[in-house]
């Protein structure tokens, strides 16, 4: 018997179990993925002395992200971010163009390719099934859109990290962790919900 630790089990991820194949194989979702991306970034509030203004776009990352996986969430951000370089108005507040990636703004979207990673990589291998995993996955992938953000705040307006932590994280903190608890009660509660239709139908 071998005494090595099991390696954890890749896991269909929710997309490939709700969805037929012609759907997730042909790119479809990886549309749906951008595009809910985009009418999320059009959910703005702005932050009184922050150029970062509270948005829907977070929340649509990783959500999607969770639940078409590492690869395919990576390629919806992908495509979200050359839509809105091409002259799409998908980014907040209907705005486009490469200068808005490259704007004081632009490290949080850069960060979505890497968050759209961890949390699909989480999905990939089950973490969305129950909510502490969910959160065990999100709070990283959160985290790292904060740190792109801010160092990409810091470094393009001349802010120090203090300041630009202060301006660009501290007053999303809330906003985040309460669209996490959200998150960790609906995906779990989806999984949930199938497994019982799949056990009626057996």
């Amino acid at each position: 018997m071998s005494l090595a630790p099991a390696l954890p089990r890749r896991r269909r991820v929710l997309a490939e179990s709700l969805l037929p194949q012609a759907l997730t194989r042909s790119g479809t979702t990886v549309l749906l993925g951008a595009a809910l991306t985009a009418v999320a970034a059009q959910i703005s509030v702005p932050v009184p002395g922050s150029p970062v203004p509270v948005t829907g776009q977070t929340f649509a990352v990783l959500i999607t992200a969770t639940a078409l996986g590492p690869a395919r969430g990576f390629a919806a951000q992908a495509l979200y971010l050359a839509l809105g370089a091409l002259g799409l108005p998908v980014f907040t507040q209907s705005q486009h163009g490469v200068d808005v990636l490259f704007g004081a703004t632009g490290g949080y979207l850069v960060g979505f390719l890497v968050a759209a990673l961890i949390a699909g990589h989480g999905a990939r291998y089950g973490a969305d099934r129950s909510p502490l995993q969910t959160l065990g996955t999100l709070v990283p992938a959160s985290a790292v859109i904060y740190l792109f953000g801010a160092g990409w705040l810091a470094l393009s307006t001349g802010m120090t990290a203090a300041q630009a932590v202060s301006v660009g994280v501290t007053p999303f903190l809330l906003g985040d962790a309460l669209k996490a608890l959200l998150a960790a009660g609906l995906l779990p509660g989806v999984w949930k919900v199938l497994r019982r239709y799949e056990g009626d139908r057996h």
